[in-house]
């Protein structure tokens, strides 16, 4: 499936945005809904570390035109315990294998969210 196909709101007030905007605050927010990922980087802090990595991607609110500017909130970067972690929202279809046809019908869009450190991107 090509970029082309997929259905990707351009405005940033048209409806299917807003409702992908609220559909990925909800599951970031709540971690219900989709799928998180969590790197080897990640992973490897454990504990009290970790719990206070995902309370500030829960709470994350730094939104600007350089990391969302389809006004989806599907990406936000942060400094941790002096790394830079990025978390990114992609959409598939239900069976995990290509992208989502339509990001704003969560009954067909299985949300997967990615917490990684930037130098394992």
């Amino acid at each position: 499936m090509s970029d082309s196909d997929c259905s990707r709101p351009s405005e940033p007030n048209s409806v299917a945005t807003h409702t992908i905007r609220q559909l990925n605050d909800v599951f970031r927010q709540t971690f219900t809904g989709g799928t998180v990922l969590l790197t080897p980087g990640i992973q490897s802090a454990g504990g009290d570390h970790l719990s206070e990595l995902l309370i500030r991607i829960r709470t994350f609110a730094a939104f600007s035109e350089d990391n969302d500017p389809n006004h989806e909130h599907d990406f936000g970067g942060l400094e941790w315990r002096g790394e830079k972690v990025f978390w990114k929202i992609d959409y598939y279809d239900q069976d995990l294998q290509y992208h989502s046809p339509d990001p704003a019908d969560a009954s067909i869009t299985t949300r997967v969210l990615t917490i990684m450190l930037a130098r394992e991107y």
